[in-house]
């Protein structure tokens, strides 16, 4: 989660380096939806969620590749406090009903991807 910011402190930030975070970001979702989602049991309203959100965020890589000719993804800080709730929830589990977790961190997901579709679409062409 913090490897960005110690590329841009060290310099050695590169697009190559972005592109592959936000590979490894996917990754990591994708490994933990597979890991825990058969053994959660979620609301349907959650499941509408999630699948939604998914939605959003393949609408915004195909129109940003059909937009910039490339993939696009935007490093905003609501994709950032996203990831970091994701990272954190399994740990709640135990103390916190889903229902509520969930909906929270639906929430901040939702912002994050429609964010992230404004930018792609009304942004220059840099990433």
């Amino acid at each position: 989660m913090i490897d960005g910011a110690i590329a841009r402190k060290t310099g050695s930030a590169s697009t190559f380096g972005s592109t592959l975070d936000s590979i490894a970001d996917s990754v990591f979702i994708m490994a933990c939806l597979i890991k825990l989602l058969p053994v959660l049991t979620l609301s349907t309203w959650l499941w509408l969620w999630v699948s939604v959100i998914a939605i959003i965020k393949v609408i915004n890589a195909i129109s940003g590749y059909i937009v910039q000719q490339k993939l696009v993804v935007k490093h905003t800080i609501l994709n950032k406090v996203t990831g970091a709730m994701l990272f954190i929830l399994p740990l709640t589990l135990s103390s916190i009903d889903l229902r509520y977790s969930g909906g929270i961190v639906c929430t901040i997901a939702s912002f994050a991807a429609v964010q992230q579709g404004h930018l792609i679409r009304t942004s220059s062409h840099k990433q």
